[in-house]
């Protein structure tokens, strides 16, 4: 037996990897979670040369809407240069001939996994978020058909209920990541593992923002100028990281998110989670012609 045996000649491949008819369907579940915000829509997720659990969803979600005129970004928890994150910028590149860039001002796709960038984005861009469990409600009914029920009845009585046991139990809201939003006045969605900082990022924005569950097989999508509300009661208010008085080591900027990085004398420092945001600030600071464009946040205060 030899390796040739087992291969099969060259042929080439559908556009952007996925064929046709995938492309189709993803389009159409697309469209129906843009018509109706936050509904989970379900579709046949396809294999793709990447494990399931590390961002199937977002991929096949970038390979639908990527054409050879697309600017692709790709990120994992803010940074551009993770392993995650150059493998698919690479794959997608190959597959689609499209152009990659980090800078977020200059994407017109970005696929993000835990995390959406401090440059507030425009109109003309798509943010695709990797998700790896969709259901707000499986902490509180594991039973996915009862799950499905309560959706159609807007029942998130449960989730309230989980959210008054944490103020009651730890005297605040312990609901970090995936924090659970009302899209629209309608349906309760969980918007990825984003920290709470970013939650407030999808309200109102100007961009579409498309969220794709490979493995758990669905997708929805929060349509621009659609509201976003956390829940929350009326005497608790959202609260975000408490990142506001932090500096970043690199850069020099403050105010915005940042990562945590112990050092080996036991202390700390800190680095701005958004690693583009970063290099701009370091460049402009050696006097290099570079450019931020609108951030979300300003001083650690979200901007209108």
């Amino acid at each position: 037996m030899s390796l040739a045996s087992l291969t099969r000649p060259w042929a080439a491949m559908s556009y952007g990897f996925l064929d046709a008819s995938a492309r189709r369907e993803i389009r159409r579940k697309l469209i129906k979670a843009v018509a109706v915000p936050g509904c989970q829509m379900p579709y046949a997720s396809r294999e793709v040369p990447m494990a399931r659990g590390w961002g199937t969803g977002g991929l096949q979600a970038t390979l639908t809407l990527v054409t050879p005129e697309s600017v692709v970004k790709v990120i994992d928890q803010g940074a551009d240069d993770s392993v995650n994150a150059a493998s698919i910028r690479k794959f997608v590149t190959r597959v689609s001939g499209c152009a990659a860039t980090w800078d977020t001002a200059a994407a017109t796709l970005i696929q993000s996994r835990h995390r959406i960038p401090e440059e507030r984005l425009r109109a003309d861009q798509v943010l695709i978020l990797q998700v790896p469990d969709p259901e707000p409600l499986r902490r509180v009914e594991p039973n996915i058909s009862a799950a499905r029920q309560m959706h159609a009845d807007a029942d998130y009585g449960r989730l309230w209920l989980t959210l008054y046991e944490q103020i009651v139990r730890k005297g605040r809201i312990m609901q970090g990541a995936s924090y659970p939003s009302l899209v629209n006045g309608r349906h309760v969605i969980t918007p990825s593992p984003i920290p709470r900082w970013d939650v407030p990022k999808l309200n109102m924005a100007r961009h579409l923002t498309i969220l794709s569950a490979g493995r758990e097989k669905r997708i929805y999508a929060v349509p621009p100028h659609t509201r976003v509300e956390p829940l929350v009661f009326s005497d608790r208010p959202y609260q975000v990281e408490a990142h506001r008085g932090l500096t970043c080591a690199r850069s020099g900027l403050g105010g915005f998110f940042m990562n945590e990085i112990p050092q080996a004398d036991g202390g700390r420092i800190h680095e701005v989670s958004d690693s583009n945001l970063g290099i701009k600030a370091i460049r402009i600071a050696e006097g290099e012609d570079e450019t931020i464009a609108e951030t979300w946040y300003r001083n650690g205060e979200m901007q209108p």
